[in-house]
C-alpha cells in the first residue's frame, strides 16, 4: 500500500522502519536535514523535505493517491492540519498522533469528525491502557483490550459453586453490558451459542466495560479478589493522568508523587479523590515515609527513563509487590525488556511501540482488520466499520441472523463511545463493530456490513 508518514521523530521513524520492512511503499515528509540524512542512510523509503502541513508537500508526496497518511510529529496542531489537508486532497484514510487529551474529548467539539480524520492516536493514553490492565487484573487473566481499553476481555475459571454452573447461557441473565466471548472446556476452545452449558473448571472469557467486569466477575468464580489495591504513580505526566482515569474505581487507592508543585496543584484539582505528594521518588527517605513497601503497584511514569528504572528498583527493594515503568527512549526498550525478568518488573510500556502496534491494526487493504486470534487462528476478533448502504444498516442485532458462534462483542459509535450491545441495539452507518467469530465465517459476516 502507499503510505505517507509526516515527521520522523522517535515514533515516525519507527513507523517508517516497520512499514517499509513489511513491504509497503512509504514516503516520508520531514523538514530537518540531519534527520533526512539519517533516514536516507538507513531506510529504503522515499523522503521529501518540507512542511507536512503544506498542501504543496503533500501533493508532491502524492497524498491524493495515498492509502494512508500518518501524521506523527510531536506537534498536535500540525498533525491535525496535515491530516485534514490530506483528506481533502483525496487520501483514503488519515491518522493523526495527538498528545493533548483535549483533542480526543468530544464533549465540546469533535476534532476528529470536523477535521475529517479517521483516527486520533494518543501514545500516552495507549501506554496507560497497557500499564493499567495489569493493575486492574492482578491475577493477569486479561486476554485483550478493545476500543482502546473501553472494552476488556477477561478469562476466569468457573468455580464449583458459581451461579452459572449447569445453566445454558440463554438462562444466565447476565447484567447488561456483559457477554461471554468464548469458552475453553475439556481442552477445546469454542465460541459459545445460547445453548452452551458451563461447568466447573471451564475457562470462560467474559467481555464488557472494565468497571462492569470488576463488579460482576464473582458470578463466575468465588475466588475473585476484590480487596482494595494501593497504587503509587511517580510523575504527573499525561500517562499518569490517563492511568488515574483508567483506575477510577473505589477499589484503587491512588497516590501520585510529583516534584513540581504547580503540577501537584493541577492534579489535585482535577482528581480530588486521590492523594498528591510533592516530592521526588528518587529520595529513599520519602519512599520510606510514604510506606512504599506496603503498596501493591508502583508505576514510574516520568519522561526520564533513568529515574523510572531507579525508582522502580528502590520501590521493589522496599517491598512493593509489583513495579511498572514507562520507557521513553528507543535505545532503552530492548535493554529493559531483556532485564525486566531479572529486575522483577511486572510491565514496561513504550509509547513508541504501543503506538505502532495500534497503527498496524488499522493499516489493511481489506474491509476489516484482525484485532486478534485464538486457537491457531481458527477464532478471530475482527473490527469492521459499517458502511452506508450496507444490508445491516439500521437493523437491530437480533435481525442480522448471524452465523452460529458469532458474537458482536462491542459497538463503537461515531463519538468513539464503546459498549457491549444487546439484542435490540441498532447497527448504524459509521459504527465500528468488534466481532468474535470462527475464521471460516469471516467473508459471510463482512459482506453484511459493506456497501451493496
Amino acid at each position: 500500500m502507499k503510505i505517507i508518514v509526516v515527521g520522523a521523530g522517535d515514533v515516525g521513524k519507527y513507523v517508517c522502519k516497520v512499514l517499509s520492512e513489511e513491504g509497503h511503499s512509504v514516503t516520508l515528509i520531514e523538514s530537518e536535514d540531519e534527520t533526512i540524512d539519517e533516514i536516507e542512510e538507513n531506510l529504503d523509503i522515499r523522503v521529501i523535505k518540507g512542511n507536512g502541513a503544506s498542501a504543496k508537500a503533500l501533493l508532491q508526496a502524492s497524498a491524493q493517491n495515498a492509502d494512508y497518511v500518518l501524521a506523527m510529529t510531536q506537534f498536535d496542531q500540525l498533525n491535525i492540519v496535515a491530516c485534514a489537508i490530506a483528506s481533502k486532497l483525496g487520501a483514503r484514510r488519515t491518522i493523526a498522533r495527538v498528545h493533548d487529551l483535549v483533542y480526543t474529548d468530544v464533549s465540546a467539539f469533535n476534532y476528529r469528525k470536523n477535521f475529517n480524520i479517521d483516527i486520533l492516536l494518543n501514545p500516552e493514553a495507549l501506554t496507560a491502557v497497557e500499564l493499567a490492565k495489569h493493575i486492574r487484573n492482578p491475577a493477569r487473566f486479561v486476554v485483550e483490550d478493545f476500543a482502546r481499553g473501553q472494552i476488556e476481555l477477561q478469562e476466569i475459571e468457573v468455580s464449583e459453586n458459581a451461579d452459572v454452573v449447569g445453566k445454558p447461557l440463554k438462562d444466565l441473565k447476565l447484567p447488561a453490558g456483559i457477554k461471554v466471548g468464548y469458552v475453553e472446556t475439556d481442552g477445546a476452545l469454542l465460541v459459545p451459542t445460547a445453548s452452551t452449558i458451563l461447568k466447573p473448571k471451564d475457562k470462560v472469557t467474559i467481555l464488557g466495560a472494565p468497571e462492569e467486569l470488576l463488579k460482576n466477575a464473582h458470578i463466575f468464580s468465588e475466588d475473585i479478589n476484590t480487596q482494595p489495591l494501593r497504587v503509587v504513580l511517580y510523575g504527573a505526566t499525561e500517562t499518569a493522568v490517563a492511568i488515574v482515569r483508567r483506575l477510577a474505581h473505589s477499589r484503587f487507592k491512588i497516590r501520585v508523587i510529583e516534584p513540581n508543585l504547580k503540577m501537584c496543584r493541577y492534579l489535585a484539582e482535577i482528581f480530588p479523590e486521590i492523594t498528591v505528594i510533592n516530592g521526588s521518588a528518587t529520595s529513599l527517605r520519602l519512599l520510606e515515609e510514604e510506606q512504599i513497601g506496603d503498596t501493591d503497584y508502583f508505576v514510574a511514569c516520568t519522561k526520564d527513563d533513568e529515574e523510572n528504572v531507579m525508582t522502580c528498583l528502590l520501590a521493589k527493594k522496599l517491598g512493593a509487590k509489583h513495579v511498572e515503568l514507562v520507557v521513553n527512549k528507543p535505545d532503552y526498550e530492548q535493554v529493559i525488556q531483556n532485564i525486566s525478568g531479572f529486575l522483577d518488573i511486572t510491565a514496561a510500556a513504550s509509547p513508541r511501540k504501543t503506538s505502532v502496534a495500534e497503527l498496524k491494526k488499522y493499516i489493511t487493504d481489506k474491509h476489516y482488520m484482525v484485532a486478534g486470534s485464538l486457537k491457531n487462528g481458527d477464532i478471530e476478533f475482527i473490527e469492521i466499520q459499517v458502511e452506508r448502504g450496507s444490508w445491516s444498516e439500521g437493523k437491530k442485532l437480533y435481525e442480522l441472523n448471524l452465523p452460529p458462534a458469532t458474537i458482536i462483542a462491542a459497538i463503537v459509535d461515531d463519538q468513539l463511545n464503546a459498549k457491549v450491545p444487546g439484542a435490540n441495539d441498532i447497527v448504524n452507518a459509521q459504527d465500528r463493530l468488534i466481532i468474535i467469530l470462527e475464521k471460516k465465517n469471516v467473508p459471510q459476516v463482512v459482506e453484511m456490513f459493506i456497501e451493496k
